[in-house]
This record gives C-alpha cells, sequence and structure tokens, in this order.
C-alpha cells in the first residue's frame, strides 16, 4: 500500500503528482497486467531471447 503524507498547506494537486509518480515507480499496473494470465516460463525466456537478439542487432547496425 502506497501511503502519500499530505504536509500542512499542501496543494492537493502536488499530492496527487507525487502519488502518481509513486505509483508508477513501483511498477504496480506491470505486475497486475503480468498476472491477469499465466505465461510459461520457456515462453518467457523465449521472449528475453528474442529481445537481446534485436537490440544486439540494432548495436551491431549502428557500429556499421
Amino acid at each position: 500500500m502506497l501511503i502519500i503524507p499530505v504536509k500542512d498547506g499542501e496543494n492537493i494537486d502536488r499530492a496527487l503528482k507525487r502519488f502518481k509518480r509513486k505509483f508508477d515507480r513501483t511498477k504496480t499496473m506491470r505486475n497486475l497486467r503480468e498476472r491477469k494470465q499465466f505465461t510459461k516460463p520457456s515462453v518467457v525466456r523465449r521472449r528475453e531471447i528474442q529481445k537481446a537478439s534485436y537490440i544486439q542487432g540494432m548495436r551491431d547496425a549502428e557500429n556499421i
């Protein structure tokens, strides 16, 4: 649970902005979306390898 202490005289918009920033940093929504459906560990690993090879290809193309 996120706790955002609101100081005396602080604007509510400022506190809301701090809450949103903290919410984004904790990656709560990303975790919820990942847990919505199960993905096999082999599929997760395959995606990681594909992503790594794509990034490596982009870096190689940059250096050439």
